[in-house]
């Protein structure tokens, strides 16, 4: 960076430099007052939020039929759509609302067919899928084997008459039409099936001129675990047609629908071509990417299974009521649908209609490389920047060298103590990044023992600025203070070697505005390492830390650097900070806002095992990323604070706005939880057959109540007294595909809503030793359950096949595990089956401890467990339902049990 006013001089330095301070002028005087830094602060806010407003809160106008047209998208069409799916409440697979919904699909496109344009061919078809088993390697599939039977998807295809070459070549655009059952789905995803409809009304007006075919694919299976996708991409005749995949998909509920996943550059570049208001972020796709989210879309089974280019479209707002009861028609909000469906059509007529765009996604599938990977992201919600990797590597690596060059050649010229005064400058962004984490994960520990709730800011996610950020803020000054301390003191003994001539007064104040500007500059060399970090990884999203970094360098280099070294320092100007903010607010504070919002709204489901994590630990994930944010964010602007004459105003605020966000939340005035945004909590009737030989002992059956968000269930049991719960880290239930590490139980009036014939049943048909190899065979009975996971101790089996009647399913080899256990997950029609082989082979050194603890009398492990789940509310967990709090909610997901759900085991000592 360049060498700024405020650099150590030698002692050879002209005494007219003096001259640029007044020794007889007040210095108090050019203290920055308190108004001004708090206006500063106020703007930096202010456009913040401003810039996230307009960038994600921007929606277009909602079009009726007539004025979008014939030919044009109708967001009110859509929703038509919309409201009769979600009518049918939660439509899950097996589920008698989902043939409906099936049905509704079916035939509003046949009403497409018969409307479409003359010179166009629609074809419509319901593809009824065989059994089959999907086996992903990355992400949240570590560890399973996904099985499915008796899956229904609609299919419509539309291609120009005369021009059969199309057929060959298709677009894909896939969502999926069932929900977990928990919800609705108005967001995820009968919103994503509305949009679709009504884009394929429009494409079908629009086909005659057509290079390629659009393919629409309404799946069902999806939130079982990707099996809608999977099924159709190894198993149905136009898979091998598809060229290009485009998935639609939701997290939240409206807004704006994020391009969030591409994998081309040419694809991105389209995209960006015609969108009407586009909306994509690369730093979405690394977050994702990373399993920070844990989380899964189809288009992982268009990549991973069939390696087909394409893109991935998802509504990020409102996280929190993913997958609960609040996913309904009444948060959708107006423009939402509009906004997708505009930017959808306007691409899909640009890339079926080019040439160009064919070419290139054959060309991508034949080859499958990642030599097109792309770096996109919009700017305020109107222009989407799009360029390669590539491109991208090559010019942060100019960055990168040049600012090397110009810290080395400044540090060279400001000699020894231009070295120390960068060293301690450093110092302070380390000292600043620590107290900005730790003041506010002290608060993320202290909130579960003094508020009604762990994580009492869900609701109201603003109150984060209060709890975590004024904290964070206020650490991250005290941290950089220190530092500005120790540039002080290291500047005094080098002033006092090169400048005795100054009096008392002007020393001191030349010594503040230099270190005022080491700490400013302090900020390039934070930024710049998370930009060499970013480019040595390949890291997309390291385009912010090259804004962040060149931007304000460029401010400074233009209005406060100098190449005279004798002129003494002058004080940082204002506009020098304005005019370096700028562009990175205006390219990243909305991108910042937003994944907080996302962070927060996920802290609802953190707790993947029930009790499994610590109260504080989703307050610490909210605090550590909000105390990051701000250090990075506000490293220039607090620069200006040290020579302040009003520090302890802004510390006072900071103190008086958590003071008042604390008071709010630990006092339950504002509401952790409301009906729209509520707690997670799932009631399950619990039949428990494990361990049970021939029928001799009665099942276990009781009422498990569990929760997905951090906290005991103390409110909850409130409105329970009644129904004789009993809670503790003790009431442990193995769900096969996870465990209930706290939850609470209850035996009232479980004994009926269910019978024994319901309990499968695990029966041992063989169990024989060939050439030292032991292989079991057990017969595997789900009863009337279509949906079941089972688990396999891979510590003592090294591998298994499944098999159904003579078809085999699962065959050796290629299995992985997870926590010592691989996890079978069936989901499929009420056709499917529900009797199968599993045939053990066993490890051969598996046993020897399983035996010893036998003969010893200790608790012995079980070899296989089964889960079984019947969509069937009993008539105690109905009564239970209807007692909780209106603030609560199930969760429901593909390894969530339904409300009636069967366990039963073998152990190893078969």
């Amino acid at each position: 960076m360049p060498r700024g006013q405020g650099s150590s001089v030698s002692t050879r330095e002209k005494p007219k430099g003096d001259r640029a301070v007044d020794p007889n002028e007040d210095n108090c005087k050019h203290r920055r007052g308190a108004y001004l830094l708090l206006g500063l602060l106020i703007v930096f806010l202010h456009g913040s939020w401003s810039v996230y407003r307009f960038q994600f809160g921007n929606l277009p106008l909602p079009l009726d039929a007539k004025q979008a047209g014939k030919r044009g998208f109708s967001e009110a069409s859509a929703l038509e759509h919309v409201k009769y799916l979600t009518s049918l409440g939660p439509h899950p697979v097996g589920s008698d609302s989902l043939d409906i919904a099936i049905q509704y699909v079916y035939a509003v496109a046949e009403k497409i067919k018969t409307t479409a344009h003359w010179e166009v061919d629609v074809q419509l078809e319901l593809f009824h899928t065989d059994i089959g088993a999907n086996r992903l390697s990355k992400g949240l599939f570590k560890g399973k084997t996904l099985l499915y039977s008796d899956l229904k998807h609609v299919l419509l295809r539309v291609v120009p008459k005369y021009m059969p070459e199309a057929e060959e070549n298709l677009i894909l655009v896939s969502s999926h039409i069932d929900t977990v059952s928990t919800t609705e789905g108005a967001g995820d995803c009968s919103s994503c099936v509305g949009v679709m409809l009504e884009l394929a009304r429009g494409v079908a007006q629009w086909a005659h001129g057509f290079k390629s075919g659009v393919l629409f694919l309404f799946n069902t299976g999806e939130e079982e675990g990707l099996d809608g996708a999977h099924s159709f991409i190894t198993q149905h005749h136009w898979r091998n047609s598809v060229c290009f995949a485009i998935d639609l998909e939701a997290m939240g509920i409206s807004g704006k629908s994020t391009l969030f996943q591409g994998t081309d550059h040419w694809a991105l570049e389209s995209f960006a071509a015609v969108a009407k208001y586009p909306s994509a972020q690369i730093a979405s796709q690394d977050i994702f990417h990373s399993g920070a989210i844990k989380s899964a879309t189809d288009f992982q089974i268009y990549q991973e299974v069939a390696g087909l280019p394409g893109l991935d479209f998802a509504y990020t707002d409102t996280t929190s009521v993913y997958h609960t009861k609040n996913d309904k028609m009444k948060l959708l909000k107006p423009g939402s649908l509009q906004h997708i469906g505009d930017n959808m059509l306007a691409f899909l007529l640009h890339s079926a209609a080019s040439p160009n765009f064919l070419k290139n996604a054959q060309q991508q599938k034949q080859e499958n490389t990642e030599q097109n990977k792309a770096v996109f992201f919009d700017i305020l919600g109107m222009y989407m920047v799009v360029y390669s990797q590539r491109l991208a590597t090559m010019f942060h690596n100019s960055i990168i060298l040049q600012s090397l060059l110009i810290w080395g050649t400044s540090l060279l010229m400001g000699g020894r103590s231009g070295l120390v005064s960068f060293g301690i400058s450093c110092l302070g962004t380390i000292l600043m990044l620590i107290f900005s984490i730790c003041l506010p994960v002290v608060v993320a520990f202290i909130l579960p023992h003094i508020c009604p709730f762990p994580v009492p800011y869900i609701a109201n996610p603003w109150l984060i600025i209060g709890l975590f950020g004024s904290p964070a803020l206020l650490g991250a000054f005290i941290g950089q203070h220190i530092g500005f301390i120790l540039l002080k003191r290291h500047l005094r003994c080098v002033y006092a070697i090169t400048k005795p001539g100054l009096t008392h007064n002007t020393r001191e104040y030349v010594i503040d505005l230099e270190a005022e500007r080491w700490i400013f500059k302090s900020g390039f060399v934070q930024w710049l390492i998370v930009l060499i970090l970013g480019t040595y990884f390949k890291v997309g999203s390291s385009y912010i830390a090259l804004i962040w970094l060149v931007s304000p360098a460029f401010a400074y280099g233009f209005l406060e650097a100098t190449l005279s070294p004798v002129r003494l320092p002058k004080q940082l100007k204002v506009v020098t900070l304005v005019l370096g903010m700028a562009a990175p607010v205006v390219s990243s504070a909305g991108l910042a806002v937003r994944m907080a919002d996302v962070i927060v709204g996920s802290v609802v489901r953190v707790d993947r095992n029930p009790g499994g994590l610590p109260d504080w630990l989703g307050n610490v994930i909210v605090a550590v990323a909000i105390a990051i944010v701000i250090c990075f964010m506000f490293v220039y602007l607090l620069s200006y604070v040290h020579i302040s004459g009003d520090k302890r105003t802004l510390g006072l605020l900071l103190c008086i706005f958590f003071g008042l966000s604390l008071a709010l939340v630990s006092s339950g005035i504002v509401p952790a939880f409301t009906e729209d945004v509520a707690r997670s909590v799932n009631v399950v009737h619990v039949v428990d057959a494990t361990g049970i030989d021939d029928g001799n002992r009665e099942p276990l059956s009781y009422i498990s109540l569990f929760s997905n968000t951090p906290g005991k269930l103390t409110k909850e049991l409130v409105d329970l007294g009644d129904e004789e719960f009993f809670c503790g880290r003790n009431m442990t239930t193995d769900f096969v595909t996870f465990t209930m590490k706290y939850g609470c139980w209850s035996y009232k009036d479980s004994s009926t809503g269910w019978s024994k014939s319901e309990v499968p049943t695990l029966r041992v048909e063989s169990d024989s030793v060939t050439d030292g190899a032991r292989q079991t065979v057990i017969s595997v009975d789900t009863k009337s359950s279509t949906r079941w996971s089972l688990g396999i101790n891979k510590q003592e089996i090294d591998d298994f096949t499944v098999q159904v009647d003579s078809e085999k399913l699962v065959l050796l080899g290629d299995k992985t595990q997870v926590d010592g256990w691989h996890t079978i997950q069936f989901a499929g029609g009420k056709n499917s089956p529900t009797k199968f082989q599993l045939t053990l082979y066993w490890s051969n050194s598996a046993t020897e401890t399983s035996r010893r603890e036998a003969k010893e009398g200790t608790d012995v492990p079980l070899l296989v467990k089964l889960r079984t789940d019947v969509n069937r509310v009993t008539p105690q967990v109905t009564n239970v339902l209807e007692k909780l709090p209106r603030w609560s909610t199930p969760f429901g997901k593909s390894t969530s049990p339904y409300t009636l759900a069967f366990l039963t085991g073998l152990r190893v000592n078969i």
